[in-house]
């Protein structure tokens, strides 16, 4: 059962790895970008990446499971609990830096009912928007970097812990 565990643990850290790795991926081609440009790119996200979000919250639950039932006295726990603690961060940089800034880039869009709560924006409470662009674009496209780091190296970790099980 431990190692179910850590294979689908694996696949749904991978699955959570790749949108964060993608917008890293596209951070070069972005920042030559002009400010036109860019504000139609960023509205290619949605719903999209949303929906390949959910992996990266069921990725941290399977983690959680994992940490629980891998035995404690292991190698494979610190690194199964390390991981996780990398997925906490990674949905902590979400949360705190990315996604102010998506309900910037999104507040011209139609957003259905799911994707209005999930950016949590309702009609007429948007604010004017004073801050550079620059600097939001900077913010949001170092925040996947940094996304992209997190998740990577705890499916570095969570290989190892299949490895050494």
């Amino acid at each position: 059962m431990l190692t179910t565990l850590q294979v689908v643990t694996l696949m749904l850290v991978a699955l959570a790895m790749v949108p964060a790795v993608a917008h890293a991926l596209e951070f070069p081609g972005k920042m030559r970008l002009s400010r036109d440009a860019y504000f139609t790119v960023q509205r290619i996200y949605y719903p999209g990446f949303t929906i390949a979000g959910l992996a990266e919250g069921i990725s941290m639950i399977a983690a959680l499971a994992l940490v629980i039932v891998t035995p404690r006295e292991s190698t494979a726990f610190v690194l199964s609990l390390t991981a996780l603690i990398l997925l906490l961060a990674m949905h902590a940089v979400y949360w705190i830096v990315t996604a102010p800034v998506n309900k910037v880039w999104l507040k011209e869009e139609q957003l259905g009912k799911a994707g209005s709560a999930f950016f949590r924006m309702k009609a007429g409470s948007e604010q004017p928007q004073t801050t550079e662009w620059t600097s939001l674009r900077d913010r949001w496209e170092r925040s996947h970097i940094a996304r992209a780091v997190l998740v990577t190296v705890a499916l570095a970790l969570l290989v190892c812990a299949l490895a050494i099980s």
